[in-house]
């Protein structure tokens, strides 16, 4: 139980120190494209791994270039993370493309077409009714 809420406060504070990163220490213009927002962290238990979930705002080509930029970061971020956090070995670091945002409207789009599909039924049901 010790071990994985210092797991979770790790995964808080790596979030924060990218968040700034992100907003003003990666300077490569594919980053600066697009709104890139850190959705998760998953730290390992040994906190050696980390995976960074992150959400792009945009086309799939635009998402494709900025996770590219990311990945090209990946060292710098890192090195950052070191010298942050003063640790002796930050952890390796990944990012994902988190496209749980993107399900998430899917879905409430369909819910909305299936709630509009259902009140025609029922008025034209009603409509029938009283002929």
């Amino acid at each position: 139980m010790a071990q994985s809420r210092r797991v979770e406060k790790f995964a808080a504070v790596i979030r924060r120190e990218v968040s700034e990163l992100l907003i003003s220490g990666i300077r490569d213009e594919r980053i600066q494209k697009a709104m890139v927002t850190i959705t998760e962290v998953e730290v390992s238990g040994d906190l050696q791994h980390c995976k960074i979930f992150v959400s792009i705002y945009g086309q799939q080509s635009l998402q494709n270039e900025v996770l590219n930029g990311l990945d090209a970061a990946t060292s710098y971020v890192r090195g950052e993370l070191a010298r942050r956090l003063q640790m002796r070995r930050a952890p390796e670091v990944v990012f994902q493309l988190d496209r749980g945002i993107e399900k998430g409207t899917s879905v409430l789009n369909l819910l909305s077409e299936l709630e509009e599909k259902r009140k025609e039924s029922s008025s034209s049901f009603k409509n029938d009714k009283s002929n």
